[in-house]
């Protein structure tokens, strides 16, 4: 046994979960040695659709995912995708070859360790036969109980050399929980209790953590809301507002607008979420709850600061906190069962080969089965399937947003799928971020994916468009591609949809196999630039 199968094999024993790569050279030996361990691995087309498709199984199942690459520009061309598991802090251990010591003059050499630092991941090293365990398991440990993204340097050279035998490995645990302090939980309550209408918005740090949240909001009368990423976690609560920020819908907006008290668990209050702010009113208290001391108040300023787990700090509070009625008003439980994203009536666009994309995303909603799991690319369209298609809890969502790059989406929905096979997988995307993605079709095929693929295809980079108005438009409008035939061609079920009446072909997918992917090339009319975005560009 050499180091390269001494690594795949200890972090086969270490529990990981599903890995993903591209195989070189580099990195042949250890990616053989973590399938001989029973790690399944997924072959991808791309190192960058590689990455994203570990982050998104990561974030969906729960499980440290292992990205593996070859030296040098198999890293480089990961680096969008590990940079978004490291900004989402994305339990996430990226298995890399690295150049020798020797090879200074190796075509393949850059600094692999700075590069993961530039980007938020944690760079950990190989460093010889006699620490090759004990390296690989302190990048699992960060990876795991920090939710760290780590970047574990295998050097060829290394990589190499016999290896002792696999010892016994520890048990490692997952994140330790972080109880708040007796003051903070007091100071807390207290706000709580002088509250009339407090509203809670959880987003990533609480998506573990939806019982005690929902007893503590039952218990002072709060709101439920979450941020983008946390979408779905309060599915069945009568009090859940969805999501809070540039999605939120107008009820949602305005009742967190009345809110007098403003709680973020796990959450960044950033403007996003906030919409810059405009959705705390200037007469509300602000408090936030975060394992970080560095995350309070890093986006805006907050009256109260308390360090501590979701669920620790719900419970501790929930203790001290007497029951009453707060916001849950009848009347308010009624504006809230009526003012979703799909009760709100809009003009119908459609038309002249086109349709609406608000249009498109409802008559969807209905069409597909409920328990779907919805990814979203990024671009100027992704308001409208993150508003209009429902999921059942926060394990039908997964939001690779945090770098705000298009181009991820395809990656995302087929790491997601693996995830939870028991669920439909749905794409949102544009036809910029599909473009980008495409040779992963061929992934998606290979897997026999039931995938849907919904592309909200303007021909252009729509975001772009609208912000910039009656300028000169040419470098970012595209001839309209037949991405239905595209799509036929790596072996999906391709369809063109201009109206409604074209989506009985969705019906004639769903009633089969489902043993490739559903690609929906729908032509979306102009929507002048989509509600969220204008808010975000005109600001």
């Amino acid at each position: 046994m050499n180091v390269a199968e001494l690594v795949g094999r200890t972090l086969a024993g270490l529990g990981a979960g599903t890995a993903f790569g591209v195989v070189g050279s580099g990195n042949f030996e250890v990616t053989n040695a973590l399938r001989a361990g029973g790690v399944r691995f997924v072959a991808a087309r791309h190192e960058g659709g590689a990455a994203t498709m570990a982050d998104a199984y990561a974030r969906i199942s729960g499980q440290v995912s292992v990205l593996s690459l070859h030296q040098g520009c198999g890293l480089t061309n990961a680096v969008t995708g590990i940079t978004e598991a490291a900004k989402s802090r994305t339990p996430l251990l990226v298995l890399t070859a690295d150049s020798a010591g020797a090879s200074v003059l190796s075509n393949f050499r850059i600094d692999q360790a700075g590069l993961a630092a530039a980007v938020g991941a944690v760079p950990e090293r190989v460093h010889s036969p006699a620490s090759a365990v004990a390296d690989t398991v302190r990048a699992f440990r960060t990876a795991r109980q920090q939710r760290r993204t780590v970047v574990l340097n295998l050097p060829l050279d290394v990589q190499a050399q016999p290896a002792p035998p696999l010892p016994a490995l520890p048990a490692l645990a997952g994140p330790a929980p972080v109880r708040p302090d007796a003051d903070s939980v007091a100071a807390l309550a207290d706000l709580l209790a002088a509250a009339e209408r407090p509203v809670f918005i959880a987003g990533r740090g609480a998506r573990a953590s939806r019982v005690p949240l929902q007893r503590l909001a039952a218990r002072c009368g709060a709101l439920l809301a979450t941020s983008a990423v946390a979408h779905g976690l309060f599915p069945d609560d009568p009090f859940t507002l969805g999501i809070s920020g540039g999605f939120a819908s107008p009820t949602a907006a305005e009742l967190i607008v009345g809110a007098d008290l403003v709680v973020g668990w796990g959450c960044a209050l950033n403007m996003w979420t906030t919409r810059h702010g405009k959705l705390l009113s200037p007469h509300a208290k602000l408090a936030q709850v975060d394992i970080e001391q560095a995350a309070l108040g890093a986006h805006r300023p907050i009256d109260l600061g308390v360090v501590g787990d979701v669920a620790s700090t719900a419970a501790d509070v929930l203790a001290l906190t007497r029951s009453h009625r707060g916001y849950r008003t009848e009347e308010v439980a009624a504006r809230i069962a009526t003012g979703r994203w799909n009760d709100v009536a809009h003009e119908d666009l459609s038309g002249d080969g086109r349709i609406d994309p608000r249009t498109l995303s409802k008559l969807l909603d209905e069409l597909l089965p409920a328990e779907r799991i919805v990814s979203i690319d990024s671009g100027n369209f992704m308001g409208y399937p993150s508003a209009y298609l429902s999921v059942p809890d926060e394990q039908g969502f997964c939001f690779t947003q945090a770098f705000q790059s298009i181009g991820l989406g395809l990656a995302t929905a087929i790491g997601a799928a693996l995830a939870r096979p028991d669920r439909l997988p749905v794409l949102g995307t544009g036809d910029g971020g599909f473009h980008m993605a495409l040779s992963e079709l061929d992934t998606a095929v290979r897997l026999s994916l039931p995938l849907v693929v919904i592309v909200y295809n303007d021909a252009g980079y729509g975001a772009e468009i609208h912000h910039f108005g009656d300028a000169d438009m040419t470098t970012v409008r595209f001839p309209d591609s037949d991405l239905a035939a595209i799509a036929r061609g790596f072996g999906c079920t391709g369809i063109t949809v201009r109206s409604p009446q074209n989506l009985s072909a969705v019906r004639d997918w769903l009633a089969g196999p489902r043993s490739a992917p559903l690609v929906i090339d729908a032509k979306i009319a102009d929507d002048g630039g989509s509600w969220w975005l204008t808010e975000a560009f005109r600001h």
